[in-house]
């Protein structure tokens, strides 16, 4: 009742052409992927072992900078001398007045420094016409010489980045590099030495920062 089939003599028919090109083109993308990926792998962990070797030189020059201040102190104790220390080149200001009842003169300084808002605060490099720009404006607002551990803070945890004029959260390198890479500026590290030190591409990574929105001071300001 049943023809017996002869398995060997079947022809398996063979892939169209069109799978077989599309299988190679596959396999080709596939290798091409995996090699860029590796490419960008070594990149990334070079890019790694410069920012940490460049982050260990900032945190020997900060440590030399506080060694030497203690040291010149000392010493001028004991030849009984006071140490002065350098005037700081860096100031952090806040606007502490809304919009009302302020001078155009005073009105204009805030607008140039970016304080548009109440609690608006920059960084601001100190020279003889921004001493002068601060002095006019004082009345409508406040400002001290920040530490390195203020200024990480602030830009760590309340700093944000302005790419084509919008506002960025910083929460990559990639978004600083992309920035401020053609002046040397590719990490938060970077951004922050830059900033701190008061550095050649200052105005460039202080630009780049969008001025900082501070929460309001718990129980208000003093009169």
């Amino acid at each position: 009742y049943f023809k017996q089939i002869n398995l060997s003599a079947m022809v398996v028919p063979a892939k169209p052409a069109s799978l077989v090109k599309k299988e190679t083109r596959a396999a080709e993308i596939h290798a091409k992927k995996a090699a860029t990926d590796k490419k960008i792998k070594v990149l990334k962990a070079a890019k790694r072992r410069e920012l940490v070797k460049r982050t260990a030189q900032y945190y020997k020059q900060y440590e030399a900078a506080e060694r030497e201040e203690v040291r010149l102190d000392r010493e001028a104790k004991a030849n009984g001398n006071y140490y002065v220390p350098a005037e700081a080149k860096l100031a952090f200001v806040i606007r502490l007045r809304g919009v009302n009842n302020i001078p155009p003169k005073p009105r204009k300084i805030m607008k140039l420094m970016r304080l548009r808002q109440i609690n608006n605060g920059v960084f601001v490099k100190l020279n003889k016409s921004s001493r002068e720009m601060l002095r006019i404006a004082e009345p409508f607002i406040t400002f001290g010489y920040p530490n390195l551990k203020t200024v990480r803070e602030l830009i760590y945890k309340r700093g944000f980045g302005k790419i084509n004029g919008q506002r960025v959260a910083i929460n990559d390198n990639s978004v600083i590099e992309e920035a401020l890479g053609k002046y040397g500026i590719t990490s938060m590290e970077d951004l922050i030495h830059e900033i701190f030190t008061v550095g050649p591409h200052f105005k460039q990574a202080n630009n780049f920062l969008w001025h900082f929105k501070l929460s309001c001071v718990k129980g208000g300001l003093r009169k």
